[in-house]
């Protein structure tokens, strides 16, 4: 008989809720193992153990070894893992939610189905960046005009603020280096952004993928998500970053740094967790039971776990 080492398997009612929890931590060149109810970081520094239960998204870049005991630990306490690339801007995979209600999920899949229902959420998302406009009347192309010019504004708004110079967006995906300071600040911040974003959206069991704006991508709605925050957030925090570091060779790890310093200052998981669930017209209370129904065409939901008798069967006997 195996003895097993460490802390008991937590039940998902000793979890860290996702409102409560910390944004994420970025990790490169360190292993992780397992230690108790804790992930043990070793690095050429030296040791540190981080909770797992306070983690919102654990965001894994290159040179990290993890052990199969540190998974373990990560998969019991609803830690949302996102394997990235270098800078974090490429995402490789992720884990299971922490909700294991599929309740926003279902919500999601039938607004993004109807396209009248589509339209009113995709306004409601705007109207969340415009709240002194009436866009309650507005065609898709007409909101995608007013994104475009208030995201052009924000960032000339902060560039005189400032003082950093400021041309176009310009991102290669495969050559972060060639980019200006400006531009990678911008790029590690809006995928510090997309992390969390993604973190939150996959924790409360809802679709990454199904958007209301952007479409075609498994990321879709994490685009649509973000897009909420960017102007409060990544795109003030990337330029005031710049603005003090614009010759340092690591001002992505700066930007970062500043973008979690900026998650908890905001609020911003809890003020996430209020608007998704508003968008998809969920009641603000937690739904998180762990309840498994069956579907029927004509008699609604049945319980699950009966064993059900054969009508035919027993019109026959």
């Amino acid at each position: 008989m195996v003895k097993q080492v460490g802390a008991k398997k937590p039940e998902r009612y000793e979890l860290g809720r996702v409102r409560d929890r910390l944004t994420f931590l970025y990790l490169e060149h360190a292993k992780l193992n397992r230690q108790d109810s804790a992930i043990q970081v070793t690095d050429y520094r030296g040791i540190v153990y981080v909770p797992a239960a306070i983690l919102s998204v654990l965001m894994l870049g290159p040179g990290v070894d993890v052990t199969h005991r540190a998974m373990e630990l990560i998969g019991e306490s609803g830690l949302g893992v996102v394997w990235v690339g270098e800078y974090g801007v490429r995402q490789y995979a992720y884990g299971r939610s922490l909700n294991h209600s599929s309740a926003l999920l279902e919500a999601q899949a039938r607004l993004v189905s109807n396209n009248r229902s589509r339209l009113a959420v995709a306004r409601q998302m705007y109207q969340m960046r415009f709240p002194n406009d009436d866009v309650s009347k507005l065609t898709m192309q007409q909101l995608r005009g007013r994104e475009g010019a208030r995201v052009r504004q924000v960032y000339l708004d902060q560039s005189r603020k400032t003082g950093v110079a400021w041309e176009r967006r310009e991102y290669n995906p495969d050559n972060f280096e060639a980019g200006t300071p400006i531009n990678k600040a911008l790029t590690v911040a809006h995928q510090a952004l997309y992390g969390l974003s993604y973190s939150v959206i996959a924790a409360l069991g809802a679709s990454t993928g199904l958007g209301f704006v952007h479409t075609g991508h498994d990321l879709s709605f994490v685009y649509d998500f973000a897009d909420l925050y960017k102007a409060d957030f990544s795109i003030p925090v990337a330029f005031t970053v710049t603005a003090k570091y614009s010759d340092d060779p690591d001002i992505a790890s700066r930007t970062r740094l500043a973008m979690r310093d900026s998650f908890v200052d905001g609020k911003l998981i809890v003020r996430m967790v209020k608007d998704l669930k508003t968008l998809l017209g969920m009641p603000a209370a937690d739904n998180e039971a762990e309840t498994i129904s069956l579907w029927d065409d004509r008699m609604g939901l049945q319980k699950f776990g009966v064993q059900y008798k054969d009508l035919q069967e027993d019109e026959h006997s």
